[in-house]
């Protein structure tokens, strides 16, 4: 076995990231969504809705670019080149973060 085989498990490690990754897209895509529902059908302020909205199309466009990234991190493991998903992870943050924003939102708003 060479030493490149011992440092990585041919291509399983970039797979679980991708899965990760898929796993916060969806979240982040289906939880905007039906919190964008659930807000502009019980009459929250704009803001709300806005937010889940932004946080579902964050995460629809992290799962969109979700092959992209997989070959990146298999090109860039294999050959040896640093990885860059700084794009990937403001959107994922985006999301989080739009989500936080309508919830909290939410909680100042309904009594």
């Amino acid at each position: 076995m060479t030493p490149e085989e011992e440092v990585w498990d041919r291509g399983l490690q970039s797979e679980r990231t991708r899965l990760a990754w898929v796993r916060t897209a969806v979240a982040l895509a289906t939880g905007g969504l039906g919190a964008t529902g659930l807000a502009a059908r019980h009459g929250l302020p704009a803001l709300a809705v806005v937010v889940f909205a932004l946080a579902a199309l964050c995460g629809g466009v992290l799962l969109i670019r979700t092959r992209t990234r997989f070959r990146r991190v298999q090109t860039a493991l294999h050959g040896g080149r640093p990885l860059d998903a700084r794009l990937d992870v403001v959107l994922a943050w985006l999301g989080t973060l739009s989500v936080v924003a309508g919830a909290l939102t939410f909680v100042f708003t309904v009594r």
